[in-house]
């Protein structure tokens, strides 16, 4: 059966129907999932009916399934090591009762790319809501296309940022955000240069590559290089430009970092239960070890994390 394919936006984000993918599909209908997010840049799944182990077979048909970073002292939540946990609740499901904790999550609700200050860039995103606020209070995400707001620059500005290169830190969108981090102390931590503009190679479009995590410009002054970050941010995160997806219980939402940024909607965190858990999809081609993601968060951690992680 063909996908029944709904457009979000006249150039953005679709939700698509049609077909149970609970079950094993097969290669051309796998094709067509994979040809829709392509050219939507996300796709809104809905009732999906998806399990944690259904969660992680669906999204092997993009790629390599990435590991979640294992932090010390906090155990996962879940069973499947593919599974990372965007909740405000604990291993008992308990909302989450930790001031730096929430500092840190605070970051998500910042423009973003996911894993922008990782060498090794991820592709798509596939986020399965298992709980959700009750109906009445928004919780969404909200979904930038960064293709289009590339296109739609002057050639001035084109002209001005081709080859130009930025630098990505994870806590560098923390301490926008408000977490207790220095200038000095983000010098310390693993940063992770990629090209302001990306060739989104699936779809032969080119896109911006930026978002919260990106912290300079590699050849500027750092306060030349955060006014042109901010401008251009700014300018991809127009209304004209975003779609926001709202959840039920079995909803997936599935994006490519590769030519979206996305951020958490404003909700009350502290009132509401929010179970989200992702997979993530490794840029294709791109060799790495499987724990790089633990690497990374390792070499980045401050003593107040490691304890906020630990409660």
């Amino acid at each position: 059966m063909p996908l029944a394919i709904s457009p979000l936006s006249p150039r953005f984000g679709a939700e698509i129907s049609g077909v149970d993918i609970t079950r094993p599909l097969d290669a051309e209908t796998q094709a067509a999932i994979r040809a829709a997010q392509d050219e939507w840049g996300v796709t809104v799944w809905r009732d999906t009916r998806l399990d944690d182990a259904g969660h992680v077979a669906f999204s092997r048909i993009f790629g390599h399934v990435e590991l979640a970073p294992v932090h010390k002292g906090k155990p996962p939540r879940f069973a499947h090591p593919e599974l990372f946990d965007a909740s405000n609740i604990d291993a008992d499901g308990r909302i989450i009762d930790n001031e730096l904790r929430r500092l840190i999550n605070a970051g998500n609700r910042l423009w973003h790319i996911d894993s922008s200050y990782m060498k090794v860039r991820s592709a798509q995103a596939l986020l399965l809501c298992h709980e959700a606020p009750p109906p009445g209070i928004s919780a969404p995400t909200l979904f930038a296309d960064t293709r289009s707001a590339y296109e739609d620059l002057p050639q001035s500005m084109k002209e001005r940022l081709e080859g130009l290169r930025a630098r990505h830190c994870y806590f560098y969108s923390r301490m926008k955000a408000g977490y207790p981090t220095t200038e000095e102390e983000l010098d310390a931590m693993p940063h992770a240069v990629q090209p302001v503009v990306m060739e989104h190679k699936a779809s032969g479009r080119r896109g911006l590559y930026l978002g919260a995590h990106a912290r300079d410009i590699v050849g500027l002054s750092r306060e030349e290089g955060r006014a042109l970050i901010d401008e251009l941010n700014a300018h991809a995160t127009q209304d004209k430009y975003v779609i926001a997806v709202e959840y039920c219980a079995g909803d997936m939402s599935i994006w490519d970092n590769l030519c979206t940024m996305h951020r958490a909607g404003d909700f009350d965190d502290t009132a509401w239960r929010r179970d989200m858990r992702r997979t993530t999809i490794r840029e294709a081609g791109v060799v790495a070890p499987d724990d790089h993601f633990t690497q990374m968060f390792a070499a980045s951690r401050r003593a107040a994390e490691e304890q906020a992680s630990a409660k």
